[in-house]
């Protein structure tokens, strides 16, 4: 009976790795280009809906990058209300979507 929190905890932290991770690697892109380069926010914005928010939001602050970019300092942080709010729900339903 307790597998099923385990799995939702293991997404929950991978998906905040990922997303720590992409911004690193967006950070390196444009180190190693020399130029400020353009990113598209697509992937990250993805990933912070599907739970990496939180991920995303340390990272920009940790490596300092991308914290003057106005949309992602406003909906990074509403995407983390959103991903707690559904995961609070997700366990008081006692996470139906996961069956075994």
């Amino acid at each position: 009976m307790l597998l099923p929190y385990i799995i939702v905890i293991v997404y929950i932290v991978s998906v905040n790795l990922y997303s720590f991770m992409l911004i690193k690697t967006q950070k390196r892109r444009s180190m190693e280009r020399g130029v400020q380069e353009k990113f598209r926010d697509g992937k990250l914005f993805l990933a912070g809906l599907i739970g990496g928010a939180a991920g995303a939001y340390i990272a920009m602050f940790v490596l300092k990058f991308r914290t003057d970019n106005l949309i992602l300092m406003i909906f990074m942080p509403l995407l983390i209300v959103l991903n707690i709010y559904l995961f609070i729900a997700l366990f008081r339903l006692g996470i139906p979507a996961i069956t075994f």
